[in-house]
């Protein structure tokens, strides 16, 4: 699961959600379209969030005198397709 796919559910949703004004028997189409924005937007949410934590390391030394040492790194990821 990736932008693409958060994009595609949002643009989807929103579509059925505002644009199409045809009905189904027995199935809301407003109804669906905002769910799957909905779903959408929260798949391009978590995926930036994980994106930015997998970017993000810490490491923690300690020395023979009993302190520590701590150290971020930011590591570049491999652009999401």
């Amino acid at each position: 699961m990736g932008y693409g796919l958060g994009i595609f559910l949002l643009a989807l949703g929103l579509i059925l959600a505002l644009a199409v004004t045809d009905s189904i028997s027995g199935v809301d189409l407003t109804m669906v379209g905002w769910i799957l924005a909905a779903v959408g937007l929260l798949a391009v949410v978590l995926t930036a969030i994980s994106t930015n934590r997998a970017r993000r390391s810490t490491a923690v030394t300690t020395h023979a005198d009993g302190t520590q040492t701590v150290a971020q790194r930011r590591d570049e990821a491999p652009p999401a397709i």
